[in-house]
């Protein structure tokens, strides 16, 4: 069941999101690329922490 509730959160979540970043692509650029690149490590790892807890925790 969990993996149901994953699957559909994704799946809205990049109905959402395609649509978002393809109106305002044109107007971030590269700057604004990078600017948000340097928090993308960061939220994967705190993300993988959070989800080694949460397996160990269960």
């Amino acid at each position: 069941m969990d993996v149901f509730i994953i699957l559909l959160c994704l799946f809205v979540a990049l109905v959402i999101l395609i649509p978002l970043l393809e109106k305002y692509q044109s107007k971030m650029g590269l700057d604004g690329a990078t600017k948000y690149a340097k928090y993308i490590w960061p939220l994967v790892m705190i993300s993988l922490i959070i989800q080694l807890i949460y397996v160990l925790l269960r």
